[in-house]
């Protein structure tokens, strides 16, 4: 067992470091700044919720101040680079067995530093029974909350802010989990929330509910009888004996009554005629697993038809289940999934939710901070210290079922500014981000998660590499490599553990535990160097293209763009390239490139297109530093800018692998107006605007841009988007509809994936794309 990094005062400390899977202080993380708290206690788990402030390490950058200096010297960086700490916030949510509530109350009364709450907000039925005890542990007062303003907040907060919450549960798919992209209008839905009886709640606005019906036959019902049954007291291992049992021989079928004749009504002689319909005639016991899935699938059939019937009374398809009758276990899901299908005739989707156990926690949180406004921001889940989804058939992994002692923990971090779709977005409603699931490509999985296993000892090294100074950076780094080591691992087991597998959530998951480890930006040195080395080749880059025919000059754009794009340190065979010869350069990329006709070439369409009038605005989005934003992006913008055309170049928020961030395109920008008149007039003139995308991953979700940047699309009126790079145009974007024109383009800089594509190394994509009439 790891050490404890803090422990607990008196014996309550000792019994929790004896009975959990990690120090407690890795499951309560940062205590000692937290700010508000919320409780959430069920008949078995207790959810805990809290808001702490994360001090973290954050790379900035800053033009030097040239007054009175030589600003061409070669030894001269292009502007200089700072770590600061900087504050944000993040909410913690923890769940456990009610039989560590009082260890775990002693160890947070033990560890609460800074906190100046005075409340604790609680929910669930547990709220009445524990009131005393929390408020004798923590000193807090309790403030109850209803349970089912709650769940509905709670549900809200999920369905907005995680991509991937949703899922529908598929029996015999590997895995049999399938999750649904987000509709960017969650609402109305119907919440099916089956804890010792059953509440339906439909829900209309987020403020806006109503309980529209419910059923006294629910978790409790399955819980009370099947303990009646078999002598079983415990929920789970009730539900691990249905797992095990065969219902057909304890329940009457339809052709046990028919025989051969059921198939005249139109029926399956396989449907349950009669639930433990043969025990009345049978002279025999039956086994405690037959009875116990017997009743598994009476309640559950009886649960499905009624939210079925409420779902089509209120004109609903779109129906969640949560509660405690449901934790993940795939049985429950499996036999609700079958009762709503067969009743709604597949009209109706049963909806599970990956977080369902926390929104009860959520919702009572979000109550206690309405004054804060919580809504007002967008929060994204931090994969580095979140568990993830571990459900599992209990046939296949019994050790995945058997959670007793371990914590499950669920963090979001509040995102600086809000997130919204992009308005050009055909249909926001079926865009999906990703071009392969490798949830469901076995192949590609395999494949790209050793491909992240192999990469690891390089980020490690430039990790290390970026932070000279630092006395830890190698102690950090080891963390961290231990840390995404073991996160790979489980997605090679649950491939479903944050979602829908795919190469972006593979990278994020990465940059996420970077962060962890105090490592913000491990490239910021390397971006510095390639920016410097690229802005002293601008001018003559400019002359170059100025001195060719027009449509040579179109060519030689569109190869300076596809260049520049080689430059991309997160593809190993171009780190490989660039750390053994460093000589490597802009007119060597070119070299590289696949000879057209390209492995998609739409460039004769383009060309074409740019023989008529210009566009009115074109939205970039760059991807990495140095030499691909400098000599490939700067050279197209400032030719359609020449064009007539307003351009909105968007960078990162934040830093991700050798990708430009917003601030350092600000720099970079300003150091070519101060070379190129035609740049010079149109940032003065606000004909070139620089735009935040309000990401930091190497990979780009049109759905969840910074709102700023979708206002001035809209204002602009935006009609042409470029997107480059094999993250953002391949790995993500590559169907991505659009109600305007589009140019994706990217140089395919990994063998496996150029094969699967029908090319080989450094292959070309050129996308041109023009909406339908």
């Amino acid at each position: 067992m790891a050490e404890c990094g803090a422990s607990g005062s008196g014996s309550s400390g000792d019994s929790l470091d004896k009975s959990i899977t990690l120090p407690p202080d890795e499951i309560f993380r940062n205590l000692e700044n937290a700010k508000r708290f919320a409780i959430d206690i069920g008949g078995s788990l207790t959810k805990l919720a809290y808001y702490s402030t994360v001090q973290h390490k954050v790379a900035r950058v800053r033009s030097f101040d040239y007054s009175g200096k030589d600003a061409e010297q070669d030894h001269e960086p292009p502007y200089e680079i700072s770590v600061q700490e900087e504050v944000t916030a993040r909410l913690h949510f923890v769940k456990f067995e009610n039989t560590y509530i009082e260890a775990c109350l002693d160890f947070i009364k033990d560890h609460l530093v800074n906190t100046d709450t005075k409340v604790i907000q609680a929910t669930g039925g547990g709220a009445y029974k524990f009131k005393d005890l929390i408020e004798e542990k923590l000193r807090l007062r309790v403030d109850k909350e209803d349970v089912m303003t709650c769940l509905i907040k709670g549900c809200n907060f999920v369905l907005k802010n995680i991509p991937h919450e949703a899922f529908v549960y598929q029996k015999d798919s590997d895995p049999e989990f399938r999750f649904q992209t987000n509709h960017p209008n969650i609402f109305p839905y119907l919440l099916v929330n089956i804890g010792s009886g059953v509440s339906i709640v439909k829900v209309e606005t987020e403020d806006r509910f109503e309980w529209v019906g419910g059923s006294s036959i629910g978790g409790g019902t399955f819980w009370g009888l099947g303990a009646l049954l078999t002598k079983t007291k415990k929920f789970d291992e009730l539900l691990h004996l249905a797992s095990k049992g065969q219902h057909t021989n304890v329940d009457m079928l339809v052709q046990d009554i028919y025989g051969g004749a059921h198939q005249t009504l139109g029926l399956s002689g396989n449907l349950i005629a009669s639930s433990f319909g043969k025990s009345a005639t049978a002279d025999r016991d039956f086994s405690k697993e037959d009875m116990a899935k017997s009743l598994l699938h009476m309640i559950s059939n009886d649960i499905g038809q009624l939210a079925c019937l409420y779902a089509k009374l209120h004109c609903l398809d779109r129906v969640y289940f949560g509660g405690f009758f449901i934790r993940g276990h795939p049985v429950t899901m499996r036999t609700i999934t079958y009762s709503i299908n067969f009743f709604s005739k597949g009209e109706v989707q049963a909806l599970f939710l990956r977080h369902e156990g926390y929104l009860g926690a959520i919702g009572a949180f979000l109550k206690g901070a309405e004054q804060d406004n919580p809504n007002q921001y967008s929060w994204g889940e931090n994969y580095a210290g979140s568990s993830g989804l571990m459900s599992s058939s209990p046939e296949l992994c019994p050790t995945q079922r058997a959670r007793s002692g371990t914590f499950d923990l669920l963090e979001m971090d509040r995102l600086e500014r809000p997130l919204v779709n992009l308005p050009l977005l055909l249909d926001p409603s079926s865009y999906v981000p990703d071009t392969v699931d490798l949830t469901d490509d076995a192949l590609a999985r395999k494949y790209w998660l050793t491909c992240f296993e192999e990469a690891l000892d390089g980020v490690v090294k430039r990790a290390v590499a970026s932070q000279p100074g630092s006395v830890d950076a190698a102690e950090r780094a080891e963390k961290f490599r231990q840390k995404y080591w073991s996160k790979l691992q489980t997605l090679r087991h649950q491939p479903f553990a944050y979602g829908t597998l795919t190469v972006r959530s593979l990278l994020d998951t990465r940059e996420h535990c970077l962060n962890e480890f105090n490592f913000p930006d491990p490239y910021s040195k390397v971006k510095q160097k390639e920016n410097g080395v690229a802005l002293k080749c601008f001018p003559r880059v400019i002359r170059g293209l100025d001195a060719l025919g027009w449509e040579d000059r179109q060519l030689a754009l569109v190869k300076g763009l596809l260049a520049g794009n080689v430059f991309d340190w997160g593809a190993k065979a171009v780190s490989d390239v660039l750390e053994s010869d460093p000589q490597f350069g802009f007119e060597e990329a070119k070299m590289k490139l696949q000879e057209r006709p390209w492995l998609v070439d739409s460039y004769s369409k383009w060309l074409q297109r740019l023989k008529g009038p210009p566009h009115k605005c074109a939205l970039i989005f760059a991807d990495n530093s140095g030499i691909d934003v400098i000599l490939g992006v700067f050279p197209f913008v400032r030719e359609l800018l020449s064009r007539g055309t307003e351009v909105i170049l968007a960078c990162n928020s934040g830093p991700a692998l050798n990708d430009v961030t917003y601030c350092e395109s600000l720099i970079v920008a300003e150091r070519i107006a101060a070379m190129d008149p035609v740049v010079h007039s149109a940032l003065r003139e606000e004909r070139l605007l620089l735009m935040q995308t309000g990401s930091s991953s190497p990979c780009l979700d049109l759905s969840r841009l910074d709102k700023g940047l979708a206002v001035l699309v809209r204002e602009r009126g935006a009609d042409l988007v470029v997107i480059e790079g094999m993250g953002r145009a391949v790995h993500t974007n590559y169907h991505a509809a659009l109600r305007c024109e589009s140019l994706k383009l990217a140089v395919i800089k990994n063998s496996w994936l150029a094969e699967r594509l029908g090319g080989r190394l450094f292959s070309v994509i050129f996308k041109y794309e023009v909406p339908a009439e």
